[in-house]
């Protein structure tokens, strides 16, 4: 190619100006995105005649078509930087010869190993997914992650099945057994082992010699329960894009097993009668800190919004803390991105936002701990808000709450903090998830939460005064608890006051030094008790495998069965009354939980008057499960411990339970049809029917449902 190239700003026009100097013609691509690259390449074959492959992220896209009437192939740089700037794999040194690495589109020879290594392995990474647990879907970021890693090798081909989408496990399998991909990537999380293990029994009962891969939450609490029964996986232990980059080198003979990071595996035998036959192993994970780049690809936003989904993002990757109850080691220490680097990323979110103006324009950032403890913390957090608020973005988030309160910081420390929590909510901050967990010290303690009942009430108060929207997660029964720890919870959580009045006309050293003053609390309360706030009431304690508060469980004598479903492990409560309490409240909200999260997966779609309709239905169900526990509460304190009166108590709270959902018909449907009036009739079509599955239910049963991440 010695033809000057011309200017371009467009990706899109760069790819056709690569077809036409390929093959001589304009190809019609229509509607097909550049966030496709499997339907972008069939599309350039089919309307070409000539072989084509999409490979790169999708913020360096890089197309090779094979020329047309003379040899060779073109490159394409789709972002317009020049080849040269590519951090191409060493691999690709030997087997492609670029005419002109200074452009962005040259002239290329591909050896035949260059082709095979840009076409193979084929990927399939697959979501699982329970739709009558969970009826509105999120953008599925972790494959989404994992997609992006495994082009960033320019290795195979990667297609991305989601069962939020339309797509049964039975879909995945006819894929599987069809397509025959050469590795299979899975990804479960809480409440899926069932359909992990349906999928894996299927797909290593044939013959196909493909690599199997696991990953997400649960199989990290499940790894040696997998490896049992399927020896020949790997299980992903970290967050996987190493590990996946690594499995496609593998594939390829580059690596061995034994060098691919982050996972657990079974040891191949070395002789007869040696010890280290099947013996389970692991390789080093990879540090949260060394992964700079957390983000998605986009294959399958424009699909979520189709099924009125809502689009999720990392801005960060793991916690500032160790809680008990976590498990910390798939999680990983504390690491930020940079802000300047998320810019290309919410553009491409932004664009497909852009076609859709019917959709709430928010974006989810999960992250465990939004802003971390970096000296940069407080810069960094307003720098990623301006840089969502100037592209129209509104956003939620989660974080701790000693980012708002800490008892051994100083006033100039806490004026700081209540100016970023202003700030955030002037760049789009929509609301703010806090893991308090409790407001007793005694169970914080236990929880290593680091936090105390005082610190967390001061938190609340303060955040909003400064007119901070927030929701907090909130543990109410724990296995170990006493019965007066429970009484304490219980007046926590009505308590009135804690939410105040934002006070928009005060500084924020007003309202730093007024949270402390009662006659300021009195004067400034809303008298909305705290229960209302809270994401979800009356949830359990749940011993997952491998947490430090499964162990002093067990140590205390009350563990019981492993149940790999939820990566838990079954356990009694030392007091057996708080025991009967805690399942009787499970029961409540799992016969409450699809319509609950229907509703929360609704008011994300929700801006404005929609959205506070949204929120104040969920708070009748709020107020009924305040009213169960205080009513069961009642019933524990007129039961002896020492006697054996399981029975008579279970009776006496299913009974209430029986009273109160009856109670709770005629508001919800009330506040239902108002909904729908107001809703787009796709969502008031998921509203009514689960409304009309909650209305029909009349028995009581647990479903295992969780929403371990509060999202």
């Amino acid at each position: 190619m010695t033809s000057a190239v011309p200017t371009m700003t467009r990706p899109r026009d760069r790819l056709l100006f690569a077809a036409e100097h390929a093959t001589g013609t304009t190809a019609d691509l229509g509607a097909v995105r550049l966030t496709d690259p499997g339907s972008l390449s069939e599309a350039l074959q089919q309307r070409l005649g000539v072989r084509a492959v999409v490979t790169g992220t999708l913020d360096r896209r890089l197309v090779f078509i094979e020329n047309a009437g003379h040899p060779g192939w073109t490159a394409a740089d789709l972002s317009g930087a020049p080849h040269e700037t590519r951090q191409w794999p060493t691999w690709a040194e030997a087997t492609l010869t670029l005419d002109r690495p200074a452009s962005w589109i040259s002239s290329v020879h591909i050896t035949p190993a260059g082709l095979q290594r840009l076409t193979r392995p084929r990927l399939l990474l697959a979501a699982l997914y329970h739709p009558e647990y969970f009826p509105l879907p999120r953008f599925p970021l972790g494959i989404s992650d994992l997609a992006r890693a495994a082009r960033a090798t320019l290795l195979g081909r990667v297609e991305l099945m989601d069962m939020q989408l339309g797509v049964g496990l039975g879909d995945i399998i006819e894929r599987i057994t069809t397509d025959r991909p050469d590795i299979v990537g899975i990804s479960a999380t809480f409440g899926q082992h069932d359909l992990m293990l349906s999928l894996l029994d299927e797909i290593t009962s044939d013959e196909g010699n493909r690599l199997v891969v696991v990953g997400g939450s649960l199989t990290a609490r499940n790894e040696r329960l997998l490896l049992d029964r399927h020896p020949d996986l790997l299980v992903a232990r970290g967050a996987g894009e190493t590990t996946i980059a690594d499995v496609l080198a593998h594939w390829h003979g580059d690596l061995d097993r034994d060098q691919i990071r982050g996972i657990g595996y079974r040891s191949a035998a070395r002789g007869e009668g040696t010890l280290t036959i099947g013996r389970a192993r692991h390789t080093a994970t990879v540090a949260n800190r060394t992964r700079p780049d957390i983000w998605p690809e986009l294959d399958l936003l424009p699909r979520t919004f189709e099924y009125r989904g809502v689009a999720q993002l990392e801005t960060s990757r793991g916690c500032t803390n160790f809680c008990s109850f976590c498990p910390r080691g798939h999680k990983g220490t504390w690491a930020g991105a940079a802000p300047d680097a998320l810019g290309w990323v919410l553009d491409a979110f932004a664009e497909v936002f852009d076609e859709r103006p019917d959709i709430s324009r928010t974006l989810y950032l999960v992250d465990e701990e939004f802003i971390g403890r970096d000296e940069d913390a407080v810069p960094r957090a307003l720098a990623v808000a301006d840089m969502l608020h100037t592209r129209g973005f509104g956003w939620e988030t989660s974080c701790r709450v000693d980012q708002v309160v800490r008892l051994d910081r100083n006033r100039e420390w806490h004026v700081e903090r209540g100016q970023m929590w202003r700030g955030l909510v002037e760049h789009g901050l929509r609301r703010c998830l806090f893991g308090v967990e409790s407001g007793v010290t005694s169970i914080l303690d236990r929880f290593n939460k680091e936090t105390t009942g005082e610190q967390n009430a001061l938190a609340v108060r303060t955040l909003s005064a400064l007119g901070v929207p927030t929701r907090f997660t909130y543990i109410t029964f724990d296995h170990l608890m006493n019965a007066e720890e429970l009484r304490a919870t219980y007046a926590f959580q009505g308590r009135t006051d804690l939410i105040l009045r934002p006070l928009p006309h005060l500084s924020v050293a007003e309202i730093i030094e007024g949270v402390h003053d009662e006659g300021f609390v009195a004067e400034h309360a809303t008298g909305q008790p705290f229960h209302e706030a809270i994401s979800y009431m009356l949830v359990s304690m749940e011993c997952l495998i491998g947490a430090a508060y499964t162990h002093a469980a067990e140590a205390a004598g009350l563990t019981g069965a492993v149940r790999p479903s939820m990566g838990r492990v079954d356990a009694r409560f030392a007091d057996w009354r708080i025991g009967v309490l805690s399942h009787r409240a499970q029961l409540w909200v799992d016969r409450n939980f699809a319509l609950d999260y229907t509703l929360k997966s609704l008011e994300k779609l929700a801006d404005g008057d929609r959205h506070r309709a949204i929120r104040d239905t969920r708070v009748i169900l709020k107020r009924a499960g305040y009213d169960l526990l205080g009513g069961m509460l009642a019933l524990l304190d007129r039961t002896d411990p020492d006697t054996a009166h399981r029975e008579e108590l279970d009776e006496a709270c299913a009974e209430l339970a029986d009273t109160l959902i009856t109670r709770l018909r005629a508001p919800v449907d009330d506040a239902v049809t108002d909904l729908a009036r107001d809703l787009p009739p796709t969502e008031a079509g998921v509203l009514l029917a689960e409304h009309a599955h909650w209305g029909n239910t009349d028995t009581w049963r647990l479903i295992n449902a969780a929403d371990p991440c509060g999202t």
